[in-house]
């Protein structure tokens, strides 16, 4: 689904033929768009189109009243988020064939809204059209199909994926570059790991610095975020961090976006004066307002609990998580996505960065055999360290500026490693590829994980894949103010096939069912132009395996 407008053919009514597409006329009819194309053609089977994806680039497409639209997608449902540049006084509706579905307000001022629509037909790309409560359309029609049926097994999937596309350091233009490049190699899902804002309020105070409140004003700890002076601030960081980088260009790719440290508008720190995490009920407030005006959450999943923590608030969709979810793409592809901020805890031996109940369901999944690839995609990276405090290991930087395991860490948890290998056992006794992704860390890199303490691993060592930053400008590199990149933890034995490198860039993960290729992508915010971007090509490329 790559180009900047795919798509939209079939939301005008494409009808497939053997050797071509042809596109139904689109007209305007004095302020009402005709939409005969959508009786009858609301669903159109997403197999049969497939090979024609290629030529949607070349359609152009009006995001009319929309600020920014972000869809997600299973089997049997969609889920969109979206913005409109002026408050609407009544709610607008989604329009599929001839049904109509209302939105949802998730704001106090009219301008963002969800909507949600489940029992769909699975491998089908739906045609969607938003209009006001008038009739009148707020942007171009476009489609959007959901994923394959649970039981199938289509032959490959397609991933793009990144961390840390927030804050306001590298051009917003640089980053629409980079986002393109990755959307012209057709992916079929995105995912987002992370740091989606950088807008710390207390520790590193670059949310409360003096050109911060004059751009967004100053957060109230003692009120609600909605309905208040709060909601003000909060849209004006987040419309400029995420609703304008993303804008509508991910319509037609279901994305998905899992929240760490900053999203909760803090950095992971803990000393004599604060510690950040667990999160407050301020911090709480802010990264779920964030989540709901901005991107969705994750979609039901039968093999998910409906009741592990993040799910079941009142003010959400039924049936959805906040903060644990799944990707899940026939029987070809199950994605494990989990926040290890939120529920993480601080009580020593028994410490956890996931509930118990969550650990349960990552150790179901990795043993269960009806998924043939399963990965672990946490916010919080295993095999690197680069001495934090809420990381997995208890490494810090000495006064020499070495890495050492040695020196106490200030109020680092022993519970949280006893999980980590508890998660990494799991992995290594897989019959798939034991493959990790994450993002935090601000680099691209690429490790083997074959013992973890006395845990010996080699029978089936943990590939675990840094993805690469989308928006670190130059001088927010980790090395910068921690005084080291990311390295191997002192008590992890790996086989270091790439360094972690501080460099902007993003992956692409080719899913079959018997091997999975990663592809690697790096730009040089110090050394090379912007228009570099735009004909990137991988600088690595793994090849994994499924073992015999």
């Amino acid at each position: 689904m790559g180009g900047p407008s795919p798509g939209v053919w079939l939301s005008l009514g494409v009808r497939a033929f053997a050797d071509e597409v042809r596109p139904v006329e689109f007209r305007k009819e004095g302020d009402v768009l005709r939409r005969d194309f959508l009786r009858g053609a609301a669903a159109v089977p997403a197999a049969a189109l497939a090979s024609q994806r290629h030529l949607f680039g070349q359609v152009s497409w009006d995001q009319g009243e929309l600020l920014h639209l972000l869809p997600t997608v299973s089997d049997s449902r969609i889920s969109l988020k979206f913005s409109t540049r002026e408050g609407l006084a009544r709610p607008p509706r989604l329009r599929m064939g001839s049904s109509l579905v209302t939105a949802t307000a998730t704001d106090t001022q009219g301008r963002f809204w969800r909507v949600d629509v489940s029992g769909l037909d699975p491998s089908t790309e739906y045609g969607l059209l938003l209009e006001n409560a008038a009739g009148s359309p707020l942007s171009d029609p476009w489609s959007l199909a959901t994923f394959p049926d649970r039981s199938d097994s289509p032959e490959r999937v397609r991933l793009f994926v990144y961390t840390c596309a927030g804050g306001r350091n590298l051009p917003m233009a640089t980053k629409h570059r980079l986002l393109d490049r990755g959307m012209s190699f057709g992916p079929d899902a995105m995912i987002a790991i992370g740091d989606h804002v950088y807008w710390d309020l207390r520790r590193t105070g670059a949310g409360s610095s003096p050109a911060s409140i004059e751009f967004a004003g100053r957060f109230d700890r003692t009120i609600p975020v909605l309905g208040t002076s709060n909601e003000n601030s909060l849209k004006r960081v987040v419309d400029s961090q995420v609703a304008e980088l993303y804008g509508t260009r991910f319509r037609s790719t279901p994305v998905f976006f899992l929240q760490d440290d900053h999203d909760y508008f803090e950095n992971d720190h803990a000393d004599e004066e604060i510690v950040t995490f667990p999160p407050d009920h301020f911090m709480l407030q802010l990264a779920r307002a964030s989540q709901s005006l901005y991107y969705p959450e994750f979609l039901p999943d039968p093999d998910r609990a409906a009741g592990l923590p993040g799910a079941a608030a009142e003010d959400r969709p039924s049936g959805i998580n906040e903060s644990f979810g799944s990707l899940r793409y026939g029987r070809l592809l199950e994605i494990l996505l989990y926040d290890c901020r939120r529920f993480m805890t601080l009580k020593g031996p028994t410490a956890t960065f996931v509930p118990s109940e969550v650990e349960a369901w990552l150790v179901a999944r990795m043993a269960a055999e009806d998924t043939r690839n399963i990965v672990n995609l946490p916010s919080t990276p295993v095999g690197w360290t680069a001495g934090k405090w809420g990381e997995w290991y208890p490494d810090i930087l000495d006064d020499q500026g070495v890495l050492t395991d040695r020196n106490p860490k200030f109020l680092w948890q022993e519970g949280w490693r006893s999980q980590h290998d508890r998660l990494l056992t799991a992995t290594a006794d897989m019959t798939g590829i034991p493959l990790w992704v994450s993002g935090d860390l601000h680099s691209l890199g690429e490790t083997h994980i074959q013992q973890t303490r006395e845990l010996d691993l080699r029978h089936n060592p943990i590939v675990s894949i840094l993805s690469g930053p989308l928006g670190t400008g130059r001088g927010g590199w980790p090395s910068t103010f921690r005084g080291t990149r990311a390295l191997t933890p002192n008590s992890l034995d790996v086989d270091e096939r790439l360094p972690a490198l501080e460099e902007n860039g993003f992956i692409l993960m080719d899913v079959e069912a018997d091997r999975t290729v990663i592809r690697f992508f790096r730009w040089n915010n110090r050394e090379d132009p912007p228009e570099a971007i735009d004909s990137l090509e991988p600088f690595r490329v793994t090849e994994l395996t499924r073992r015999a």
